[in-house]
């Protein structure tokens, strides 16, 4: 396997405190900027944890990839998981969160979720946050898959990721303007994150950068905070944007944290398949929102036939993986490459009050929903896997937090339950931050970061061939043959001789590529949405997490996991 473990992209002598790094020269960089933590990811999770610990008086350096709101938060059609009901209840929630999760979620990190998410939404509100409401001012709650009662806060019908960034982002400002904070806080757009530094006890310590104008720099810090998204762009058919490319995962592995559950990646049932004569290069993959089938849109295959039919209870609002592997099974059998979600009872007036954002882009695209079904077929979502963490962000790395879709906490499980991923988003960072600032109260200061053996850089060419190969043999459903097919291809990348964004996506898609296919082939059953061909039944023996780290000579070593086991090999969490 290519050599990764204890790497970092540019190696250099031990950080210290000379000038910024030279872009000609960056294996000498020393460290330019310093602060108390620094924050890489501006979508719900980040700024969440960024106010906190502005709040706690600490100088925080954000990093993001490219502007403030750029993020997955602000793409997200779905809304917020919450009882607010009185009908419903906390208990409720949870039966809903672990059904979804097949087996795998803790039990602890559900309960902390469920029970933090009404206070989360509340103070989200009280920020500014306008969700809708119904004629008599109440909030207008909605149903989605794998929910049994109606939880789901939105704001514009299907713009609540958007109402959420634009929240945070106005009480930074606000936060910036009222107490004076502008100078304790960096703010670094247009920058990428390479790696995570390490000094010698394996303490994170700083990250190292790559900024818009292609040269490099370091930033020193006592802790590090990472809250960059999922990996979709693993997948040529994404609903993430383009900076979803596995910065964060790929970085903590080469830093030395653990991954858990890589093999669960759920893909939504309802991506648009734009006509070919309206396809355009580049063009971001339309979600139509699981909203659209909870208010009664259904699934058909070209002929007209319902798909979800007699597949499960919930039928069309089955858990995500039921429903995008029942899709996959009707186009197997159909030989058709996509079906039809048809919402064509809504009208006219339902379709523009309810799902204006789908409605428009779906007419841009050449399709109007209002008339004709909508054509679908599944697409990557969201990463149930990720750094293993706690409900505060605490990995394996001492110094290193993981918040949000990049860290794998045990909320999600085998599958995640709709709409709960944008309130763990907003709980775990205000968790983060507050146990972040006691944390370095009293933590001792991290010491130089130190130098590691310099990691294979994947020539940019490797790209596509790296997403098709994905979206042959790790997709929805695999196989042990597609699998060792993938696996085979991701170890034969091209190198590269020097690191630049194109090349630094290569080389993170290609080990978090290796990551996800090595993980599902390991996990020999199907289970929430891992689903093998060649092993379509769940098996009680494998109520296991598959966890991978990086070993001294640099391969990916995967280890089973018993339920309830912390990164730290503890039993702080009891599975479910």
């Amino acid at each position: 396997m290519t050599s990764l473990s204890g790497t970092q992209l540019f190696p250099g002598s031990p950080a210290s405190s000379s000038a910024r790094a030279s872009s000609a020269s960056p294996a000498g960089a020393g460290v330019g900027r310093r602060c108390d933590v620094v924050v890489v990811g501006t979508g719900a999770a980040g700024l969440s944890t960024v106010l906190g610990l502005l709040a706690s008086g600490l100088e925080v350096a954000v990093v993001t990839r490219a502007g403030l709101t750029d993020s997955s938060t602000d793409w997200a059609q779905g809304g917020l998981a919450a009882v607010w009901a009185a009908g419903d209840s906390t208990g409720a929630h949870r039966c809903d969160t672990l059904a979804a999760g097949a087996g795998l979620c803790g039990r602890q990190a559900v309960a902390e979720l469920v029970d933090g998410a009404p206070g989360a939404v509340r103070r989200l509100i009280d920020l500014g946050a306008r969700f809708d409401t119904d004629s008599l001012g109440r909030i207008d709650l909605h149903l989605e898959g794998g929910h049994h009662a109606r939880r789901i806060l939105h704001a514009g019908g299907d713009q609540s990721g958007h109402e959420v960034e634009r929240t945070l982002s106005s009480a930074l400002d606000s936060a910036l303007a009222a107490s004076g904070a502008g100078e304790r806080l960096q703010m670094l757009s247009g920058t990428r994150l390479i790696d995570v530094l390490t000094d010698s006890q394996g303490r994170a310590c700083g990250v190292s950068v790559l900024e818009a104008d292609g040269g490099t720099a370091r930033i020193g810090a006592r802790a590090v905070v990472l809250a960059t998204g999922g990996i979709g762009q693993l997948w040529p058919t994404t609903t993430n944007p383009p900076v979803a490319t596995g910065d964060g995962l790929a970085a903590a592995l080469r830093a030395g944290a653990v991954c858990r559950d890589a093999e669960f990646m759920q893909f939504h049932p309802t991506i648009l398949v734009v006509p070919p004569a309206r396809r355009i290069p580049g063009d971001r993959g339309v979600l139509i929102s699981e909203a659209v089938r909870g208010e009664g849109a259904f699934l058909v295959d070209g002929s007209g036939r319902r798909v979800m039919t007699g597949v499960h209870p919930l039928a069309d609002l089955a858990p995500r993986d039921v429903v995008s592997a029942a899709e996959q099974m009707r186009m197997i059998a159909t030989g058709e490459d996509h079906l039809f979600l048809d919402a064509t009872s809504f009208g006219s007036q339902r379709w523009e009050r309810s799902f204006p954002s789908i409605l428009q882009m779906c007419r841009e695209r050449g399709i109007d929903p209002v008339v004709e079904p909508i054509p679908v077929r599944p697409g990557a979502h969201y990463h149930c896997g990720g750094v293993a963490a706690t409900m505060t962000g605490l990995t394996g790395v001492p110094g290193l937090r993981a918040v949000g879709e990049v860290a794998c906490t045990g909320v999600q499980g085998a599958n995640r339950l709709a709409s709960n991923s944008l309130t763990e988003a907003l709980v775990m960072g205000e968790r983060t931050a507050a146990d972040l600032a006691g944390w370095l109260s009293s933590a001792p200061a991290a010491g130089p970061a130190v130098e590691r053996a310099a990691a294979r850089l994947v020539d940019h060419r490797e790209i596509d061939p790296i997403r098709a190969v994905m979206e042959r043999d790790v997709s929805v459903m695999r196989d042990a043959d597609g699998l060792r097919r993938a696996l085979g291809r991701l170890d034969a990348t091209a190198g590269a001789d020097r690191l630049d964004d194109l090349v630094l996506t290569a080389t993170n898609l290609a080990l978090v590529g290796r990551l996800v296919a090595g993980a599902a082939a390991m996990r020999t059953e199907s289970r929430g949405c891992h689903r093998r061909l060649d092993i379509p039944e769940r098996s009680d023996a494998w109520r296991l997490h598959i966890d991978t780290r990086m070993d001294s000579c640099g391969g990916l070593v995967l280890t089973r996991t018993e339920p309830g086991t912390d990164r730290h090999g503890g039993r702080d969490q009891e599975a479910a």
